[in-house]
């Protein structure tokens, strides 16, 4: 069994990113990069898929050179292997533009099963994967908490997040399955992973060996970039507690629009 994994770099949770100078962008200098939290829950369960059906594990990635980093931390914790896009330009490239890239990886690759986060955290655009599946036309299934392949690799269940309960989809494989948190309990690199993933390969490949064309113009364009607002609004509530608790009950439906 072939299972590829998308993996993205991102900044650390606790980073403090301020806007640049001219407010179009986030400030990222100096800040800590770390693989997205929501594509270790694939990974994990890539590899746990792999112990149980045999196979190999490929992660796909693109961006600029930072990301080697990311990719190494995903050898040391079992992938085979690992293949790179690298472009400048794709380091801030949209959903759009990077799942056109993945797409054509993912191509040449010719997996039985995608498996991604269900979305990165800094721009929480949660589109990647959808788009992915569009263009191989592959079924997909997103925000997945359990996933079962069959013996024979043609098909899987998966278990997805609905509001107020879960729903259970089987697909046949291949197909495109986006992680949601308490999928699985990622593992840690342990010494021996750390050392075998120095000598793993890494491939780089470039946008023509992919045939597509390089990034151009976004195609969504971003204005302004602005920290959250620190204002906060007291308001105090007289009665007694019946008369508190419904009253606050009308300002969170109808002044606040909560509930």
């Amino acid at each position: 069994m072939k299972i590829a994994v998308c993996l993205k770099q991102v900044p650390a949770t606790d980073s403090k990113i301020k806007p640049t100078a001219d407010g179009k962008a986030a400030d990222l200098s100096g800040v800590e990069w770390i693989p997205n939290p929501y594509d270790e829950y694939a990974l994990e369960e890539a590899l746990q898929l792999k112990e149980k059906h045999g196979g190999e594990v490929v992660v796909l990635s693109v961006g600029g050179e930072k990301i080697e980093s990311a990719l190494r931390q995903a050898l040391a914790v079992g992938a085979d292997r690992a293949v790179v896009l690298k472009d400048a330009a794709l380091a801030e490239a949209g959903p759009l533009a990077v799942s056109r890239a993945l797409a054509a990886m993912l191509k040449r690759e010719e997996p039985n099963l995608v498996l991604c986060g269900k979305q990165a955290v800094d721009d929480d655009a949660m589109a990647v994967p959808a788009m992915v599946a569009e263009r191989l036309g592959w079924p997909q299934a997103t925000v997945v908490v359990k996933l079962e392949v069959a013996d024979d690799l043609a098909s899987a269940r998966a278990e997805r997040e609905v509001e107020g309960g879960h729903e259970t989809v089987e697909l046949a494989l291949p197909a495109v399955i986006a992680a949601q948190k308490g999928l699985n309990e990622p593992r840690y690199a342990n010494l021996k992973g750390i050392m075998a993933a120095k000598k793993k390969p890494i491939d780089t490949v470039n946008a023509g060996d992919l045939g597509i064309e390089a990034p151009g113009t976004p195609a969504v364009e971003v204005l302004q970039v602005s920290q959250p607002s620190q204002e906060r609004k007291n308001r105090m509530i007289e009665g007694d507690a019946a008369q508190q608790a419904e009253e606050l009950a009308r300002i969170l439906h109808e002044d606040e629009k909560l509930i």
